[in-house]
């Protein structure tokens, strides 16, 4: 019964990222984000409750539990689904390592998650010195925006202060996704 319990919670997980029948492809590549995690300035260690929904996924919303570990030599992340952890990544600035049980979709990439994360959390001039020509990062209080010559491609919502306080929200206006985090100190 607990491996039929598993097996359909990788199954919901293969869900979220499952080939959309629309649109079949993103609208434009966004840039690759392989910063440093010193260039994060500070030592954070989250329990997070991660939602995402794809435009094409008829199930709608999905869930996991995840933990968040970044300090100046590594962002580490862990993902769990019914207490059992699923995947783990860790990004040393160099390289990007990752073990995934053998049921989670090829579709979850660790350098999409490694993207995401960086443009959540990152500080804004971290980020800007990344991007390639013709990609702008945008900021203001509670909100960030990642744009192509001028067009909103990914928007970031934040709840709080600092960013990694209580909720974020990414739309991913290219790949067609939405993820919602809610972040709590890993301690409490």
């Amino acid at each position: 019964m607990r491996r039929l319990i598993s097996t359909t919670a990788l199954l919901s997980l293969a869900a979220c990222a499952t080939t959309p029948t629309r649109p079949a492809a993103p609208a434009v590549s966004l840039p690759v984000l392989e910063l440093s995690p010193a260039t994060f300035g500070e030592t954070v260690s989250l329990a997070q409750h991660l939602s995402f929904a794809h435009d094409a996924d008829p199930e709608g919303l999905r869930s996991l539990e995840a933990l968040l570990e970044i300090d100046t030599s590594a962002l580490r992340l862990a993902g769990f689904m019914l207490g059992r952890r699923v995947f783990t990544m860790q990004w040393d600035g160099t390289v990007l390592t990752e073990q995934r049980d053998p049921h989670v979709p090829a579709q979850l990439q660790s350098r999409q998650v490694l993207r995401d994360v960086q443009l959540v959390y990152w500080p804004a001039e971290a980020l800007r010195s990344a991007l390639p020509p013709g990609w702008t990062l945008e900021e203001s209080p509670g909100r960030r925006a990642l744009l192509e010559t001028g067009r909103e491609w990914v928007t970031v919502q934040y709840d709080g202060e600092p960013r990694h306080a209580g909720r974020a929200e990414l739309l991913n206006h290219a790949e067609h996704y939405r993820l919602t985090i809610e972040s709590r100190p890993a301690d409490e």
